[in-house]
C-alpha cells in the first residue's frame, strides 16, 4: 500500500512540475499608408528571458523567424517582411553572432490592394526562441490582419 501511495505521489509531483511554456504572444495591426497600400503588422511580446531570432540568422544557427501569407486575389505582396533594430551578440548557445528581440519585436509586411473591398488576410509565423541554457523546438502560429 505504501509502494502505491508513493507510486501517486510521484506521479502528481510529476505532472503538477510539467509546463507548457509560450514565452511569445503575437498579436496584429494594420496601417494604411494610402488608397491602395496597407502595411501588416506582427507584434511579437517576448517574455522576460527569452529572445525572438531575426528573419536572417547565419547558416547552422537557429530556425529563423517566418511569415508567410495566404493568398486570396484581393492583395499583392510589395517585397519581404522587414523587422525592427533588435540587438546582435555573440550567442551562448549557438556559438555565433546573431540577431534577435528582447521584450518585444515588430515585423511590417507592405501589400498593394487590387480592390476596395474590405477582406482579411491570412498568415502563418514561424520562430524559434532561448532563453540563455535552452531552446524551444520551433512554433508556428496563425495570423490574421483585416482590411477594411
Amino acid at each position: 500500500m505504501k509502494k502505491l501511495i508513493l507510486f501517486f505521489t510521484l506521479i502528481i509531483a510529476f505532472v503538477g512540475q510539467a509546463q507548457i511554456l509560450k514565452p511569445v504572444k503575437w498579436s496584429t495591426s494594420v496601417k494604411k499608408i494610402s488608397d491602395s497600400e496597407y502595411e501588416l503588422i506582427a507584434t511579437a511580446t517576448i517574455d522576460k528571458g527569452w529572445h525572438l531570432y531575426s528573419q536572417n540568422v547565419p547558416k547552422d544557427g537557429p530556425i529563423p523567424t517566418s511569415f508567410s501569407y495566404q493568398g486570396n486575389g484581393n492583395y499583392l505582396k510589395k517585397g519581404n517582411a522587414s523587422e525592427g533594430e533588435g540587438h546582435t551578440v555573440n550567442d551562448p548557445i549557438f556559438g555565433m553572432k546573431i540577431k534577435y528581440f528582447e521584450t518585444k519585436a515588430n515585423f511590417k509586411q507592405r501589400i498593394k490592394l487590387k480592390s476596395k473591398e474590405s477582406f482579411t488576410v491570412k498568415g502563418t509565423v514561424e520562430f524559434m526562441v532561448c532563453d540563455d541554457s535552452r531552446c524551444l523546438p520551433p512554433t508556428e502560429v496563425d495570423l490574421e490582419f483585416k482590411i477594411n
